[in-house]
């Protein structure tokens, strides 16, 4: 039997078998040791309610998506109205010049937002080459660093980047006369107060830099390569997901949005400026740019379950980002854990004792869910070697491969449709502003992250949602479309779109 056909089997019926069973051994005079077993803990039957309700709460149909889509939509309007009013954050990322092909030169890129940073360079060849050459290297950094000052954090940084500059090789080219220009990819929370400066918010991820906060993080890094005697300027400081809508779009000038699904999740998209209502006093020229949506905080109409909600109050920011606890890969294994351990707790569908391993917090992660549905064998050994290896589960009945199978595909399958439901929110904001400018023609959702990228069924459910409820009309012109690792990439080539040496400011369409 295949994980797809495991997960359509009639579960409560394998339980009437496993139940029927057990009766004939108890009659056939088994051992005390068992029947003590059978009486103090319920049988597998109890996980029956379990499991329907989950599959209630979680199924997401239709309904449920359209609030969704459209409490999104709202929430993207009142954050652009005013800061502070709405979930939405809504953050303008001061881009107003997107790369178009035109760029010619050598730019580098600094990715900084998790326990390693990368450095890259391009050589940009214009129109007809476009990227001629590209290198990169991924440096490590130390826990010490990570918990140390601001100081230390930036010297790290600038002298991993002085140290890449300096294998500089033949095929890379800096016109005379000019200083080289880098894009500083910025995976924190900060205020940007223009296209090259942002003030520190607070560090997430691990991070604990004392002194930070309240700082300008262009100008610390600006500051560290002056120490190093790095010849180098920010020209561009952006986010992840901005840098994956610069990225793509330098290759398709259909792509509107960008959304990252990985361990965490974001989405930004092209918007006109007049009708940013929080930016007015600015008196910007008609034109467009790129709102940073922060969509991980929203909440409003979210089918949660208990445990959603139990998982949410003991995390380190409880009441915060539940769409991203919802619908991204940090969490996604955790709430699986959650499920099983309430079924165990109330059944024996793990054996005759409570696996110690599954009480602890995110041991079962995401990446074990997408390789149990996989499990294409007939006796699921996948899913039992993860349920031994990961929980400690000895000799996980077929029953028990399953439920569990069918756990993960529920938790999967509503993260995916919610995840579809926020892309046709902000599709649909976009339309309204438009006028049919959207669903009227081609249009490219850029896709990034390992979520989006390695889980199938994942996949195959978020964009299953944006079909259902855009329709088959409408739905056939969004283009959902992976671009893998474009953050470096589109950050280089925002520095290039806004270098200091650039002889016009090239408008985004």
């Amino acid at each position: 039997m295949s994980a797809a056909a495991a997960i359509a089997s009639p579960i409560p019926a394998a339980i009437a078998v496993v139940q029927q069973q057990r009766r004939g051994r108890s009659r056939g005079g088994g051992s005390g040791a068992a029947a003590v077993r059978c009486s103090a803990v319920a049988p597998t039957s109890a996980i029956a309610p379990i499991l329907a309700d989950l599959r209630l709460r979680c199924a997401a149909p239709l309904p449920v998506l359209r609030r969704v889509a459209d409490a999104m939509a709202s929430g993207m309007r009142a954050g652009l109205a005013d800061d502070g009013a709405g979930e939405l954050k809504m953050i303008p990322s001061h881009v107003y010049s997107l790369p178009t092909g035109n760029e010619t030169g050598l730019f580098y890129a600094l990715d900084l937002g998790g326990t390693n940073f990368r450095v890259l360079r391009v050589q940009l060849g214009g129109k007809d080459k476009r990227i001629i050459d590209t290198e990169f290297e991924q440096v490590s950094i130390p826990r010490e660093i990570m918990h140390g000052i601001t100081e230390d954090l930036f010297d790290f940084i600038a002298s991993g980047l002085s140290r890449f500059v300096a294998t500089e090789g033949d095929k890379f080219h800096l016109p005379q006369g000019r200083k080289r220009e880098l894009g500083f990819t910025f995976s924190f929370p900060v205020n940007q107060t223009s296209i090259d400066s942002g003030i520190l918010i607070k560090w997430t991820k691990g991070f604990a830099v004392s002194g930070t906060a309240g700082k300008d993080v262009v100008a610390c890094l600006n500051a560290a390569m002056e120490r190093q005697g790095l010849d180098m300027r920010v020209s561009a400081l952006v986010n992840d997901t901005v840098g994956t809508l610069a990225g793509a779009r330098y290759w398709d000038d259909d792509v509107m949005v960008a959304v990252i699904l990985g361990t965490g999740t974001n989405a930004c998209y092209i918007q006109r400026t007049e009708a940013i209502p929080k930016l007015q006093h600015l008196k910007l020229e008609t034109g467009n740019t790129i709102i940073n949506t922060e969509w991980g905080a929203f909440s409003d109409g979210l089918p949660l379950t208990e445990f959603d909600r139990e998982m949410d109050d003991e995390s380190i920011n409880p009441g915060e980002q539940i769409f991203e606890k919802t619908i991204s890969g940090m969490y996604l294994g955790e709430i699986v854990r959650r499920v099983l351990v309430k079924m165990a707790e109330v059944s024996d569908l793990f054996g005759h004792s409570f696996p110690k391993k599954l009480a602890e917090p995110f041991v079962l992660r995401t990446p074990h869910l997408c390789a149990m549905q996989q499990d294409t064998s007939d006796n699921l050994g996948e899913v039992e070697s993860i349920l031994s290896d990961v929980i400690g589960v000895s000799q996980a009945s077929l029953l028990a491969r399953r439920v569990t199978v069918e756990v993960s595909d529920c938790i999967i399958r509503r993260g995916g449709r919610l995840a579809g439901a926020g892309i046709v929110g902000i599709l649909e904001k976009m339309e309204n502003d438009s006028r049919g400018h959207i669903f009227g023609r081609r249009t490219v959702v850029a896709m990034d992250g390992g979520l989006y990228e390695k889980y199938p069924q994942y996949r195959r459910y978020m964009k299953e949602a944006v079909a259902e409820l855009l329709g088959p009309e409408r739905s056939n012109r969004i283009a959902i479309e992976h671009t893998k690792d474009g953050s470096g990439i589109g950050a280089a080539l925002l520095a290039a779109a806004n270098s200091k040496y650039a002889a016009a400011q090239i408008s985004t369409r």
